[in-house]
This record gives C-alpha cells, structure tokens and sequence, in this order.
C-alpha cells in the first residue's frame, strides 16, 4: 500500500498540472518583435513604393518630352499641325479627339449604366438579376481589339447607312447642324469611336453603381415606399445621396478607362492628324491611338519627343479629371452637411 500511494499521488498531480481551469483563456504563443517589425517595413515599402513610381513616370515623361517642350512650349496645345518630315508638330488634334470620344462615352453610358443598376436592384425579378448581371459582367472581360474590330467591320457600315446619310439628308442646309454631321459615310471618325467606348465602359460603370446601390440599407428604402414615394422618388431621394460617392467614383473609373483606351479607338476613329471641321462623323486622331501608331516608328528627336509629350498631356488630363472628381464629392459632403 505504500508503494502505491506515491503514484496514485503522482497521476493526480500530473493530471492536476495537464487539466487547466476552464475559465482560462488559451495560451497563445507570442510573437517575436521582429515579424512586427518585418510587417512594418513591407507595409511601408509597399506605399512609398507606390509614389516613387508616379514620382518617376512624372519625371521620365519630362525628361523625354523636355526638346518639344522647349520647342513648342505650351503653344504645341493649341497647334494643329502634324508634319513629321518638317518636324511641326501640335497636338490639337489629338487632345480634342481623345476629350470628345470621352465626353460622348460618358454622354451614352452613364444614363445607361444608371438605367441597368437601378433595373437590377430595384425592378429586375429574382431569376432573371444574377444571369443579367453575370452577362454585364462578362462583357467587361471582352478584350478592347474585339469591340474595335466589330466597330470597324459591323457597326461602322450600319453607323453611316442608317444614321450619318438620313441625318445629312435631314439636316442639309441648316447652318449648324449640317455642319455637325457632315462627311463621307464610311461609319469612322469621333462619334464611331465615342459610341464604342461607350459600349467598354458601360459595363464597369454599371457593375459599381450595382454594388453601391446594394448597400443602401433597407430600412430607408422601406420607410420612403412607407410614406407613398414611388420607385423613383426612392431612387432620387434616398438611394442615391447615400451612395453618390460609390456613384462618382464608377463614373470617374469609367471615365478614365475611355481616356487611356488604345486599340478600340484606332481602329474606329480614322487616325487623321486634321481638323477641318467640327462634325463627328470626321475622321480624327486621338492621344492613345497617335502614341499606338506613330512611336514604334518614331525617329529620335522631336518626333520621338512630342509624342512623350502628348502621353505627358494625357497625365495630366487623367490627374485633372481625378482633382475635379475629389473636389465635386467634397462639395457635394458640404451640401448635405449644410442641409442637415
């Protein structure tokens, strides 16, 4: 019996040492000062690299836009001449080409997307909102050569039979009007290429106000249908004050891929370094679409030099249309701050 009391005693012990309190909270191995430390550095890497890279891109497009800056000035803005073999050179063209293809996008697809998010939130019945919205989906997965070679072979023809010739039968004569759609039918030129963007940037406008317009809590959407508002009103007055910020910011993501879009616009917009009139249906020259088919073969020098500049202008279009995005939403936080 003596021997085997110290065993028994031991087991207990043991099992008293193993069995932890269940009020305890588990143990958890801490750790070390250097994987914080480590986490640190990256997470700060990882943002200062971020700037060193706009810092850098600011200044290699300097650098190489420095000899057409310092022959030109700010004159190469507002000049439309293009001649390579002369060496004159104005990016009139082509700034106006790339800010009006933007401006009819954003014309057709900000209605449209608005039409298309509001329908699957509010109006779409439950089959029918995640196939249509799977399909929306998919066509921003569409590769940009795609829409400019359907443009090209499909929509152009269609463009100029049944809407540039009725239209300039329509319109002949008429002192501005006619002049906006003279031209050859041949279905290129501004507004071919506008319409295509609009149809590449519909679907990732229309994806985020979506998304946004989901998040709006419920109960405010009930209260309004509560007091008698339509769907509508609810729309007008609840959903979109709440989201305008998500709203603004698809609008402007929407805008800024119509900007930098290369492939659709050449093969749609003519790739003509003139301006002879103001119509849309003339062929015209944009920024992305000059860079596309002009540097390869550029020779070093001003050429080479004025197409920096023209990507150096596109910057700096891109950075103004965010400035005045981040102005238009605080504005718009100061208006509702002061209603309330």
């Amino acid at each position: 019996m003596a021997a085997i009391l110290p065993a028994n005693n031991y087991d207990a012990a043991g099992q008293s040492e193993r069995v932890q309190p269940q009020g305890s909270p588990p143990s958890r191995r801490r750790v070390a000062p250097w994987a914080d430390a480590l986490f640190s550095f990256l997470a700060h890497s990882a943002a200062w690299l971020t700037l060193a890279l706009l810092v850098g891109i600011i200044i290699s497009l300097l650098i190489g836009a420095a000899p057409a800056i310092k022959e030109f000035g700010l004159a190469f803005l507002w000049t439309s001449e293009w001649d390579p073999v002369q060496e004159k050179f104005g990016g009139l063209v082509m700034i106006y080409g790339t800010l009006m293809t933007s401006f009819i996008a954003l014309l057709i697809a900000v209605p449209v997307s608005f039409g298309i998010a509001l329908f699957l939130t509010e109006l779409s019945p439950g089959w029918l909102r995640r196939p249509l919205g799977t399909a929306i989906e998919l066509l921003a997965a569409v590769p940009s050569i795609v829409y400019g070679m359907w443009g090209l072979l499909v929509f152009g023809p269609i463009l100029a039979t049944y809407v540039q010739q009725p239209l300039q039968s329509m319109f002949t004569g008429v002192p501005f009007l006619g002049a906006l759609v003279s031209g050859p039918p041949v279905g290129i030129g501004i507004l071919s290429a506008g319409i295509i963007l609009a149809i590449m940037i519909i679907p990732f406008i229309a994806s985020v106000m979506r998304d946004v317009f989901e998040v709006t809590p419920p109960l405010l959407k009930e209260s309004a249908y509560g007091l008698g508002s339509t769907t509508w009103e609810v729309v007008w007055k609840v959903v979109l004050p709440y989201t305008k910020t998500g709203v603004v910011g698809g609008i402007m993501l929407g805008l800024g891929r119509a900007l930098g879009e290369t492939m659709a616009v050449t093969f749609v917009i003519g790739n003509m370094n003139q301006l002879d009139s103001l119509s849309v249906f003339e062929a015209a020259n944009s920024i992305t679409s000059a860079l596309a088919n002009e540097f390869a073969e550029a020779s070093e020098g001003l050429h080479q030099a004025s197409l920096i500049y023209l990507g150096l202008v596109l910057f700096f279009i891109t950075f103004v249309v965010l400035a005045c995005s981040k102005v238009l939403l605080s504005q718009l936080k100061k208006n509702e701050g002061a209603r309330s």
